[in-house]
């Protein structure tokens, strides 16, 4: 394994192994609570904005699933990572630009944002050309905020359909986001049941506000980076 650097921060290292095992315990006890099995919710430590001193830290404390939003961000911070930790896996969470998926198909293990017709063209195109298709979720904008990525909830069927008989298994599952004033247990629920219409099993819910009610409606990946890495650094222009 490989050390940390001297520029890492090392009083930080500590507090991202104690969050995480807080978050791991808070995960197992929801599902306990929701009589669902040991293991069949999955922690997506989400990275974007931080430091990769702080991804060392994480990954040094046994984590090996990040999310990022920004593809640039990623192909900068995770090709060294990954030469250290051969097993780390990296979602892409944010909304992906088409131009941008060429370089997503050949980083990502899995694009969680697949929210439209002209990005599901640029990953057929992006996979052809690099000769590698990540896992993919189709992400449903459950508030049909107009402000939110993702798929409006009632064009949700078609799309999903569309993209089932496009990529196949590819097609993993679904993500949603709640909006941010509402009870999300509502939007969890029905984006499991969106998820059940269409023989979907992954369901990627929940944030580190609200991850246990996500669990409790079925999600099997929780996206949690504050309470992990503390609040977030401002984003490079």
């Amino acid at each position: 394994m490989m050390t940390p650097t001297s520029s890492s921060p090392q009083p930080a290292s500590p507090d991202i192994a104690a969050n995480l095992q807080a978050v791991r315990h808070t995960i197992r006890d929801a599902a306990r609570n929701a009589g669902r099995k040991a293991g069949s919710v999955e922690l997506v430590a989400v990275s974007k904005f931080q430091p990769a001193a702080s991804v060392e830290a994480a990954l040094q404390a046994g984590q090996r699933l990040f999310g990022e939003n920004r593809v640039q961000e990623a192909a900068a911070k995770f090709p060294a990572l990954r030469q250290a930790w051969p097993d780390l896996q990296l979602h892409l969470i944010g909304s992906l630009q088409t131009n941008k998926a060429v370089e997503a198909c050949r980083i990502a293990d899995m694009i969680e944002s697949l929210d439209r017709p002209a990005l599901a063209d640029a990953l057929e195109k992006a996979a052809q050309k690099t000769g590698r298709l990540p896992d993919l979720l189709v992400q449903v904008n459950t508030g049909c905020e107009p402000q939110k990525s993702g798929v409006l909830l009632p064009e949700a069927d078609a799309f999903i359909d569309m993209c089932q008989q496009r990529f196949g298994d590819r097609l993993q599952g679904l993500m949603a986001i709640p909006p941010a004033h509402e009870d999300p247990a509502p939007h969890f629920t029905c984006l499991a049941e969106l998820g059940r219409r269409h023989g979907l099993d992954t369901l990627s819910m929940g944030m580190s506000a609200d991850y246990p009610a996500a669990i409790a409606a079925g999600a099997t990946l929780v996206r949690v980076g504050s309470a992990i890495f503390g609040a977030r650094p401002p984003p490079t222009p």
